[in-house]
């Protein structure tokens, strides 16, 4: 949907990340209308877990943000070399639960969590970004990312990571993004997506009927974690 810079911001003298809208996404107003709910999702949480949102303008018609610059990799480096040792592991569930709890008390359902969307400092914290599909407990809008037409609208997400009513296409709230964050935390524990199928409508309806079917990787035995996921 956009293209991030990494930028300087003259007035502040800081190094900051430009997101741009771009390509097809600047004439779709459902994309440019996400791309502001972003920004606004994320300025209104103030928490070290959390993305920090500067400033959003329109620049000869093209919209942008302006964030903080995170030093560090996405969370997906951490899961391709999963399992994880036990106290790394705690130590990201707790910050993404801190980020959390701050965003679902402040009214907030991120609903597009995924490893792509987390990134890990260079210090080890850990910082949850891209709120384009967030959705606001005043919101009406009943939507939640595989682009198909429900009864209740659109479904909009990530497949792997979807909870059971977004696959439905069903209305959320902070319960959903509890779910995925069990599911990632599941894969960087094991090494393996918990309900990941050859399609995505097989997905789909692995979680949608708990077809929970994982079998452990054997390397993760000397991680402490095979007294936990045992093999069905």
């Amino acid at each position: 949907m956009g293209e991030v810079f990494r930028a300087r911001d003259p007035r502040l003298r800081r190094e900051v990340a430009l997101k741009i809208l771009s390509g097809s996404a600047v004439s779709d107003p459902d994309r440019q209308q996400r791309f502001l709910q972003e920004a606004r999702a994320a300025s209104a949480l103030n928490h070290p877990n959390i993305l920090a949102v500067y400033d959003i303008g329109t620049e000869r018609g093209s919209t942008f943000i302006v964030s903080e610059l995170i030093d560090g990799v996405s969370l997906r480096q951490y899961v391709n070399r999963a399992p994880l040792p036990i106290k790394e592991l705690l130590d990201v569930a707790v910050q993404m639960a801190d980020g959390l709890a701050a965003a679902h008390g402040a009214g907030i359902v991120h609903r597009d969590l995924k490893p792509e969307n987390i990134m890990v400092t260079r210090d080890g914290r850990l910082k949850i970004l891209d709120f384009g599909l967030a959705k606001s407990a005043v919101s009406e809008t009943a939507v939640t990312g595989f682009n198909a037409r429900t009864d209740t609208g659109l479904i909009l997400g990530t497949v792997p990571y979807m909870s059971p009513e977004q696959a439905r296409g069903a209305c959320v709230d902070y319960r959903s993004d509890q779910f995925s964050t069990g599911l990632i935390l599941y894969e960087l524990a094991t090494g393996q997506p918990a309900f990941l199928r050859e399609s995505g409508v097989q997905t789909l309806s692995a979680m949608m009927t708990n077809d929970f079917g994982y079998q452990l990787n054997p390397e993760a035995s000397g991680s402490g974690w095979s007294s936990i996921f045992t093999p069905v």
